[in-house]
């Protein structure tokens, strides 16, 4: 005898959140993992200037930013957090829309300039990529700015490629060489709220870096510290290589995100060509080839005792005691991570 008849069963009780994370982490410990280090969010990105009046003032005149905050800093708490002895430094904090870009010109240390030849598949690399409304007036107002190309011009992502099709993206020169990036989103791509904006540099969207190893990478940034992955993909082809100007590019990205928001990371790894030279072993914060990701975290001391126990790379020698308490650690390939309380 068959019958259609569903038995009844009756209804669950919903598990309060408090208790099933208690259970996650339960069974985490089980497992022999540990609980997901507290990062909170992506709260700045910052960069070493060699003239911090040249860089505000271009920052500001060819991009729109405008300058919240300038303080002069020196001792002991920040040499902790540098790793650099004897400091004395100009920080400048720069917004755009509701990110923030953290300027700083090392006053008396006298850090190294950028590596003339350097590529942008070398390990090295960073950027921010800024938002832009309208591609073509973006890119007009750089050239009238004459910025130094980093890309041989504005490049539109294909259609075969799913994930990134209809962006378009360009890539140039600050006064001290970092490149920067401007990019506009098609509709249905990129984070909704580009599609409001209305001004012609709307944010900071993400900052993106080389990697030799995406999944190393990973082990870093979702593993110990927490964030997640919002997207992945592969981008090749012409476009792609006049973008990087890298002949012959083939990258993987993946980008993550941390759960209370801010700009996301994108990792870059280039599976063509490999020659991207490793991150220099002995560059410090007052060089520039510095750049930092301050990430956000309920607590530092414990982040920094995850990490080390985790065999990942420390740049302070201990947790800066100021207000707020930060800490700056390294990834597997040598950028640098700002870890500070609220």
């Amino acid at each position: 005898m068959s019958t259609n008849c569903t038995p009844l069963r009756r209804p669950r009780r919903p598990v309060p959140i408090a208790a099933f994370v208690a259970l996650v982490l339960m069974v985490a410990n089980l497992r022999g993992a540990e609980p997901i280090a507290p990062i909170e969010s992506v709260i700045r990105i910052g960069m070493t200037v060699s003239d911090m009046d040249r860089s505000v003032a271009f920052f500001r005149d060819v991009l729109n930013f405008t300058k919240v905050d300038e303080t002069e800093v020196a001792g002991k708490t920040y040499e902790q957090i540098t790793g650099v002895f004897g400091l004395r430094a100009r920080v400048a904090v720069l917004a755009l829309g509701v990110e923030r870009l953290e300027l700083t010109e090392y006053l008396t240390s006298g850090g190294r300039p950028l590596p003339p030849d350097s590529h942008s598949n070398d390990r090295w690399f960073q950027h921010i990529a800024i938002v832009t409304t309208d591609m073509d007036k973006a890119y007009a107002r750089l050239r009238a700015h004459h910025v130094r190309h980093a890309s041989t011009g504005p490049q539109r992502l294909p259609d075969w490629n799913v994930n990134a099709a209809g962006i378009r993206a360009f890539y140039f020169h600050d006064p001290d060489g970092h490149v920067l990036e401007v990019i506009w989103f098609p509709r249905g791509k990129g984070d909704p709220r580009w599609q409001s904006a209305t001004d012609l540099f709307a944010g900071i969207d993400h900052t993106a870096i080389v990697v030799a190893n995406t999944d190393k990478a990973l082990s870093f940034y979702r593993d110990a510290l927490g964030m997640r992955i919002v997207g992945s993909g592969e981008n090749y082809g012409d476009e792609q290589e006049h973008l990087n100007n890298v002949q012959g590019a083939h990258l993987r990205l993946t980008t993550l995100k941390a759960p209370l928001g801010g700009p996301g990371i994108e990792l870059l790894e280039y599976q063509a060509p490999t020659t991207g030279r490793p991150y220099p072993p002995d560059a410090r914060a007052d060089d520039l080839v510095h750049w930092h990701t301050t990430l956000r975290t309920a607590d530092p001391p414990a982040a920094l005792d995850r990490l080390r126990r985790s065999h990942f790379a420390t740049i302070s020698p201990a947790v800066g005691d100021g207000t707020p308490r930060a800490v700056r650690v390294a990834d597997p390939d040598g950028h640098v991570v700002e870890l500070i309380e609220p």
